[in-house]
This record gives structure tokens, sequence and C-alpha cells, in this order.
């Protein structure tokens, strides 16, 4: 995963130079017609290589699939938060205090029911999700604002697949390895389908 972050972030930049240095030199008369707009160095960085933000992501999943609505708390049963989990088909869940629901203290995971739970033959009904979860202070997360790309690198270089979306401290929604994929492998498609395009009506 982290080989393809880099391959990314490396040649995304690479063929994003070579547009914008063909846009720029090439002569006004050989521009493609096919367009209702031209092309210009300015529009391409508008639309350009990485710039799909976290709240792409969150719109594009749809209001009710970002998982913003689903949390548990310190106190509830780890068998609980991995049924809801189950329930709603999602391997994380934003846990708060009691009382506090836009107090984040943490989150659970798959993997921690896994690791902390099975491996360890603890009972998951008497165990809470405080005692396992991931505390706030080691908590990673990312602002709408965030660039997937930037997300992806935080989850691949933190070996997480799941990451809180926070703004102004209070929670908008959570975003899966998946999703970032998702969004810059379709990021790259259109740049290179924009190249394509741009190649065939010029010539």
């Amino acid at each position: 995963m982290q080989r393809a972050v880099r391959a990314f972030s490396v040649h995304g930049n690479t063929v994003k130079n070579a547009i914008l240095h063909r846009i720029r030199v090439v002569n006004p008369v050989m521009r493609p017609v096919m367009f209702s707009r031209s092309l210009t160095s300015a529009s391409m960085e508008e639309h350009g290589f990485e710039s799909t933000t976290i709240s792409d992501v969150l719109k594009a999943k749809g209001k009710g699939a970002d998982g913003s609505w689903l949390w548990c708390t310190t106190d509830d049963s780890v068998y609980d938060a991995v049924k809801s989990m189950t329930q709603h088909n999602v391997g994380a869940l934003v846990v708060v205090k009691p009382g506090e629901q836009k107090s984040i203290a943490g989150i659970i995971t798959e993997r921690d029911y896994l690791r902390k739970i099975i491996v360890h033959g603890r009972s998951s009904k008497s165990t809470k999700v405080g005692d396992i979860m991931t505390e706030e202070n080691k908590l990673i997360t990312v602002t709408p604002e965030t660039k997937v790309l930037q997300a992806m690198q935080l989850m691949t270089d933190n070996r997480i697949r799941h990451i809180p979306v926070i703004n102004e401290k209070e929670m908008v929604g959570m975003v899966s390895i998946g999703d970032v994929v998702r969004a810059v492998v379709s990021e790259h498609r259109a740049e290179l389908d924009r190249l394509n395009a741009y190649i065939q009506g010029g010539y």
C-alpha cells in the first residue's frame, strides 16, 4: 500500500507538470474544438491531481452512510459494540463518554476486538469498550479539508483502516481505507481521461 501511495505522489506530479507544460506552449490554433470551454493551466490546477478532499469523499458517500451517527460509549460492552458494527456493516465505531455524545473519547475497531478480546480469551460481554479502545490522545484524525492523498498516507503510515473526520472538535464522519483508495483511483482516472481527450482533440 505504501508503494502505491508513493507511486501516486511521484507519477501524479510528473504527469501534472507535463500536462501544464503542454498547455502553456501549445499553439492556440491547435487547441481542441471538441470542448465547450478551453482547457487552461488554471482550470487544470483547479481540477488537478490530488484536488479531492475528505469532504468530497463524505459527500459522495451520502448522508447517513458516513458513519457520523454511529457511536458507542466507554461503558458499553465490547459485545454490544461489535454487534452494532455487524448490523451496520462497518469496521469501527467512535467512542464517546456517557452523556457526552459530541465529546470523542476514542475509537474501537474490529482489529481491537480480535487482538484484545479473541486472542486473549477475554469475554466481550464483560469487557467494557473503554478498556480496549484506542484513546483520544492516540487518535489519528483528519479534517474535511484534508487532501485524500494525505489521508491515505496517514492511514498507511500508521497501519489503520478507519479515520474519524473532525471539524472544530466535532465528529462529522468516518472514512475507511477503501473510501480513500477509491477516491484516489477515481481522481487519477479522471485526469488520464482528460489528458487523453485533450491529445485526441489536439491532433
